[in-house]
């Protein structure tokens, strides 16, 4: 397959022009035209750049690449170890962030909801969806299925929380900070990546569950969705390899 237009079937599958990201979405970097192997992780790491190169492939695609509005315009050390890398063995380098938080079908919080049973009714903000437990139950029994589901124990905060779960909002990757929005809206129990000094508080005080599993926890089925799509629908050989990451 032509690497611009893989670009372009998932660019219209995942709605990217929709998005006003703070990172570039799509084909980052340009390498050979034709694409025959991908390797999909989470964040185009040097461990995932090395494996890539040990399986031989030509084309990386990740929920986390490079150029962030934030990240210094110099190209030294660690980044110009990556470019080199990827430059010197002429490798497509592709990368969808907000586009695979919160797509219906393949995103991260569709994945989520998924894996736990959770009917999705609808979105408090444009990141953070809401919905009800199939089955509600308590705090803890919730907890040990994340684990169970995630293969990973949860950080979980209950102190003034109800005893049963019913209504949930969750947010992939670094959603802390929509607690109190979400907590106004009317919840038992959020659920993120990542936790913050004062997420304790917060949900001690507006008395609600709070889950935190990770960054990289939340955020690894939406890209591996993304891969079983384009293997299904376009007979692409597409291997997810998971960088051992515990934030």
């Amino acid at each position: 397959m032509n690497n611009f237009f893989l670009e372009d079937i998932i660019n219209k599958k995942l709605s990217s022009n929709q998005h006003n990201d703070i990172v570039p979405n799509g084909l980052q970097i340009e390498g050979t035209k034709t694409v025959n192997k991908i390797i999909t992780g989470v964040t185009a790491c040097q461990a995932l750049l090395d494996k890539a190169l040990f399986y031989n492939a030509d084309t990386i695609i990740v929920h986390h690449g490079y150029f962030w509005k934030n990240e210094s315009r110099y190209i030294h050390n660690m980044q110009r170890k990556r470019l080199k890398t990827i430059l010197s063995n002429n490798i497509n380098l592709y990368s969808w962030h907000l586009p695979l938080d919160i797509h219906p079908e393949l995103g991260n919080n569709a994945q989520i909801a998924k894996k736990l049973d959770i009917c999705t009714r609808g979105n408090i903000l444009p990141y953070v969806f809401w919905g009800t437990i199939k089955n509600p139950m308590n705090g803890f029994e919730f907890a040990k299925k994340i684990e169970k589901k995630f293969k990973k124990c949860p950080i979980h905060l209950h102190e003034n929380a109800p005893l049963y779960i019913n209504r949930i909002a969750w947010c992939s990757g670094r959603g802390q900070s929509f607690i109190k929005q979400a907590c106004k809206f009317g919840i038992d129990a959020f659920l993120t990546g990542e936790i913050s000094e004062e997420t304790t508080h917060i949900a001690r005080e507006l008395g609600v569950h709070f889950f935190s599993l990770g960054h990289h926890a939340t955020e690894k089925d939406g890209i591996k969705s993304l891969g079983k799509w384009l293997n299904k629908k376009y007979n692409l050989c597409v291997d997810f390899i998971d960088i051992h990451n515990p934030a």
